[in-house]
């Protein structure tokens, strides 16, 4: 095709675009990772004698924080509106060999964060400001940087002296998620301490009323890390590289059901000494059918946030302060969470795991936090997935898989099942093949299958793709409202096993249907459900944080409820009975959307079309 044809043809598929209905035009601010904007390649170093930054203080953590303040001052006689000041980690960011050569002098590397200078008040008018970063313990030291001339062609002009923390190594931010058994948790850290170095290990033991702890175990963990060489492409193995540290897991068995625990992550080192982190405490996950009261957390597509108001010139996450804060506050009304894909959207610049990790942190070390795979975990070209954009920034996975513990069989095929309570779990990797035949499909079948309704009567099914129903604009423009060859390969084994409600994220909004069966609503019930089961109903929980996504403007008939805007679902089981949905903004923690359930085992077990298999009568 001519280059004039071809001019020809994309204005006129944009101009169709934008004439379809619900056509969502996008912000070019939207979807893009910050430190993405930076041409680090284009580097050039001109230091200028009459610029300066400093940063105090320079030693931080002395308490043990492991998240401080820090002042930076700057300024020089030449101040531009493009001039932006970096945070830099290890502190000798301008040195050593780039993996990718090019012509000197270049930085290797991106900043963790950046700020422009004017965000300081008058800096263009007298040519100084200070600005306050944010910082965590990532097991490096840091300094801070003056450039000029914009994102586009950055001029170092500057550079202050480098800050630390007090022990930079020290471990950090746990994650707990339940175990492959209901009786199993698992705790997963972050530190500097390689295994040559020290010992990694958990402390714990039960919470009793009359002598508050019960004398501690000591369970080994094991240590796991990855390089730049583990990594699929670009930038996570050029300028987004950064190294992630050790990362530890270790596992507490045998639990109690419903019971208290105390724990607390440590290193010996080699002279005997421990290296501690922070103590926390929380409940083991109720046995399977147990009939207590349980609460789930439901939501995709967080991304993180700076509370500096650093790299968000671009809106990049909006919502995901409000809904990390709104869940810290609630941490008492609630049991586990599952965040169903798009964890910090890190796209290939390392150095966020470790931002997402502290920004989770108060949720994790006291909640089971169970995650799934998204596009911008895994999707890259070539990497045995099953789309080949290139959304994970060259990660292909790897960085998911290693920081975060869930109980799959095989840490790289990220589907596994988590039974609950009274719940379970089905929790499929919508980046893999699910179509009928492949290894996936034949796990779903078997999760769904397996599940004792009598006791686990609530069956859930999770994914991150839309797999089942949408009316978001892009599916509605494809014609599908759903990932193409989604629910043909599974709404059939959903309809078989009754699965209650099915979960996705990736479009980042609300919305629930009715009980559903090959696009047709099953009842005209929209906010309480009883009787024989005989559909399931899809919910996108998609607006964690993540810039939102536009709907078609034709409704379908299968869509009940629609909210263009940041939340959560929660899922609040009574008994074997009686099930609460709430869909709450993560503005004010508010229910604006909720139903129930309420049937008895009977009901599940009735025949509904393409439920059961055909009867022959005894004689």
């Amino acid at each position: 095709m001519a280059r004039g044809d071809a001019a020809t043809m994309a204005a006129a598929l944009v101009l169709l675009a934008a004439t379809l209905p619900g056509a969502a035009i996008a912000s070019p601010a939207e979807g893009f990772q910050p430190l993405s904007k930076i041409a680090v390649h284009r580097t050039t170093v001109e230091m200028q004698p009459s610029a300066y930054v400093r940063a105090t203080p320079s030693l931080l953590g002395e308490q043990g924080e492991d998240t401080e303040w820090v002042t930076v001052k700057y300024g020089w006689t030449n101040p531009s509106v493009d001039d932006w000041i970096a945070v830099f980690s290890p502190a000798d960011f301008n040195s050593g060999t780039c993996p990718n050569p090019g012509e000197p002098p270049m930085l290797c590397t991106a900043p963790i964060k950046y700020q422009y200078a004017n965000y300081s008040a008058n800096y263009i008018y007298w040519g100084k400001g200070s600005i306050r970063f944010q910082l965590i313990n990532q097991r490096y030291d840091f300094s801070f940087a003056l450039f000029t001339g914009g994102l586009g062609n950055p001029k170092l002009i500057a550079v202050s002296e480098p800050i630390s923390f007090k022990n930079p190594k020290t471990p950090v931010f746990p994650r707990l998620a339940q175990g492959k058994s209901h009786d199993e948790m698992t705790v997963t850290w972050t530190s500097g301490y390689d295994i040559s170095e020290a010992y990694p290990f958990v402390e714990w033991g039960a919470v009793n009323a009359a002598t508050a702890v019960s004398r501690p175990a000591r369970t080994p963990a094991g240590t796991l890390t990855f390089n730049r060489g583990s990594m699929c492409g670009e930038p996570a193995r050029t300028v987004g590289w950064r190294d992630p540290g050790f990362i530890h897991t270790a596992f507490m068995r045998d639990l109690w059901p419903n019971k208290e625990y105390y724990y607390k992550i440590g290193h010996e080192l080699q002279d005997g000494s421990v290296v501690w982190g922070k103590p926390y405490t929380f409940r083991a996950p109720p046995s399977p059918g147990q009939n207590s009261l349980q609460r789930i957390i439901v939501f995709g597509d967080l991304g993180k946030a700076e509370r500096d108001g650093s790299n968000e010139f671009a809106n990049y996450q909006p919502g995901s302060l409000n809904t990390t804060d709104t869940l810290v506050e609630d941490l008492d009304n609630y049991d586990i969470v599952f965040h169903i894909g798009d964890l910090p959207y890190a796209n290939g610049y390392v150095s966020q795991w470790d931002q997402f990790t502290a920004q989770v942190a108060p949720i994790t070390a006291k909640k089971p936090y169970m995650i799934a795979s998204g596009n911008h975990e895994r999707t890259w070209p070539n990497s045995g997935g099953f789309f080949d954009g290139q959304d994970s920034g060259g990660e292909c996975g790897v960085p998911a898989e290693t920081m975060y513990y869930y109980p799959a069989e095989n840490r790289a095929n990220f589907w596994y099942k988590v039974d609950y309570g009274m719940f379970r779990f089905c929790v499929a990797d919508s980046e893999h093949d699910w179509r009928e035949g492949t290894p996936q499909h034949k796990f779903i079948e078997e999760c769904l299958s397996t599940v004792d309704r009598k006791h686990q009567p609530w069956l859930i099914f999770t994914a991150h793709r839309v797999l089942g129903y949408s009316s978001n604009a892009w599916y509605a423009m494809e014609g599908s409202f759903e990932e193409p060859e989604g629910r043909e390969n599974l709404q059939k084994l959903w309809q078989k096993y009754r699965v209650d409600i099915a979960f996705f994220g990736h479009v980042h909004n609300y919305e629930r249907t009715c009980p559903v069966y090959q696009t047709h609503c099953m009842t005209n019930e929209k906010s309480h459900y009883s009787g024989t089961m005989n559909g399931t109903i899809f919910v996108v929980a998609g607006g964690g944080g993540s810039h939102l996504s536009d709907y078609t403007t034709a409704i379908p008939n299968w869509s009940i409820f629609r909210d263009h805007d940041f939340g959560f679902v929660k899922l609040t089981a009574f008994n074997h009975s009686s099930l609460l949905f709430e869909y709450k903004k993560s503005s004010d923690g508010k229910v604006y959307d909720s139903f129930t359930i309420d049937r008895d085992y009977r009901d599940v077990l009735s025949c509904v079309h393409d439920s059961c298999f055909p009867t022959t009568l005894a004689t």
